[in-house]
């Protein structure tokens, strides 16, 4: 699978090592920075990078990292047909991917051990979107509010 991954200073060791992580799992992974560690940088323009990313190859996933996640998640959110949710534990991944088709992931580096962060992007990298009509009809009405808010 193709992922986009993104993070600031905050996440950077993680990033580091998710991209080691992934990459033995069989992911193509693009890495859209920080490319180097620097205390002062910002998240938005690596995370907006990998969010849009995401939008223009269907079917690939996305994941930004922050101290939180929380910025993170937020500055995914700003771009068109980005469903980011701020993954805590396995099971919120799989649920935002289950029910709300997220293509987006926000994790907190500061908020995780490695292996607690490699368990829940493996939840979310894993988990497909389960079509159920409820869940798509959900997913349509925020699409179309997004397409009219600009308008």
């Amino acid at each position: 699978m193709r992922l986009h991954i993104a993070t600031d200073h905050a996440g950077f060791e993680l990033k580091e090592e998710l991209l080691a992580h992934l990459t033995a799992a069989g992911h193509d992974v693009v890495d859209h920075g920080a490319s180097e560690y620097d205390a002062q940088d910002d998240y938005p323009g690596f995370c907006i990078s990998a969010a849009e990313s995401v939008v223009v190859e269907p079917g690939s996933l996305g994941i930004v990292i922050g101290g939180s996640g929380n910025g993170e998640q937020i500055a995914a959110n700003r771009v068109r047909g980005i469903r980011a949710a701020l993954g805590y534990k396995p099971e919120i991944a799989i649920l935002a991917r289950q029910h709300n088709d997220a293509n987006v992931l926000g994790l907190g580096a500061r908020m995780h051990t490695t292996e607690e962060a490699f368990a829940i992007v493996d939840a979310f990298v894993a988990t497909p979107f389960s079509g159920d009509a409820r869940h798509q009809r959900r997913i349509d009405q925020l699409s179309a509010f997004e397409a009219t808010r600009d308008a």
